[in-house]
């Protein structure tokens, strides 16, 4: 099901600036039992997005009545929630006064591997650029993540891992990640590039309440491939354990482990 505007449809205006400039937000949610998981930490991050993006936040009861409405009936699957500025004339220029556009979709839930066996992660070539002014937003422009996924075509690589032009670990085309050292969680800084994913932050608020230290911070290659753990997250997979990255094995260890079963207590 996809509704645009509140309205069972499936195109958009041509005019849409989420069209042309890719200027927008979007939301993506676990569905279970007819129910968007972790609802209120993605409404506060896509109003958060809105006002950095200078357009208007949507009604979240309007919004909620669409994603019940999409989600209804369903046992499991994906809702996407797509907010644009809204139409408007040629020219980068925003409207003066904009009409953001409300696409929320409804899909059928991915097939994902086994928790317990761990993925295996590749190094992308794609290197993530460094915009201050868009880092942590889940913006529309996806064009360096859909690079970095056109780089391999191996169903047995589930993730490749993204760094920015220095060099350091931003973070998978899809998701977070994080590693585990000397007993505590370190997971990359994306103040300056990269997505500041719902379930990582999920992570890093219920960490401390299983006695886990967990640190922001700069993050090389070299420091996962010297890792203990490795795990990835978002707000569909939960947390995957990684078993292989670079040459370099793994095994899902107790951290990774206990932390995924905390994060069934609000994903079901």
């Amino acid at each position: 099901m996809i509704l645009i505007n509140g309205v069972a449809a499936d195109k958009v205006d041509a005019l849409d600036r989420g069209l042309h400039y890719g200027d927008g937000l979007f939301e993506t949610l676990a569905v279970r039992a007819g129910q968007p998981l972790l609802w209120q930490r993605h409404m506060q991050r896509l109003t958060a997005g809105c006002a950095r993006l200078g357009f208007p936040s949507p009604d979240e009861s309007l919004l909620e009545q669409e994603a019940a409405q999409a989600c209804s009936g369903a046992a499991q699957g994906v809702l996407k929630i797509i907010l644009t500025r809204g139409a408007g004339g040629r020219g980068y220029r925003p409207p003066a006064a904009p009409q953001p556009t409300r696409v929320v979709a409804r899909y059928p839930w991915p097939d994902y591997a086994p928790l317990t066996e761990g993925i295996v992660l590749r190094v992308c070539a794609t290197r993530l650029a460094c915009n201050p002014a868009l880092a942590g937003m889940k913006h529309l422009n996806r064009l360096e993540q859909v690079l970095a996924r056109n780089e391999w075509n191996d169903d047995g690589i589930a993730e490749g891992v993204m760094l920015d032009g220095e060099g350091r670990v931003v973070g998978g085309t899809m998701s977070n990640l994080f590693l585990v050292k000397a007993g505590g969680l370190l997971t990359p800084d994306v103040t300056q590039c990269g997505v500041a994913g719902v379930m990582r932050g999920l992570v890093l608020d219920i960490a401390p309440r299983l006695d886990m230290t967990a640190r922001v911070c700069e993050i090389t290659l070299n420091d996962v491939l010297e890792a203990d753990e490795v795990f990835i997250c978002n707000s569909l997979m939960g947390i995957w354990p990684v078993r292989q990255l670079a040459g370099r094995r793994y095994t899902p260890g107790p951290l990774s482990m206990r932390l995924a079963a905390e994060v069934t207590r609000y994903t079901g």
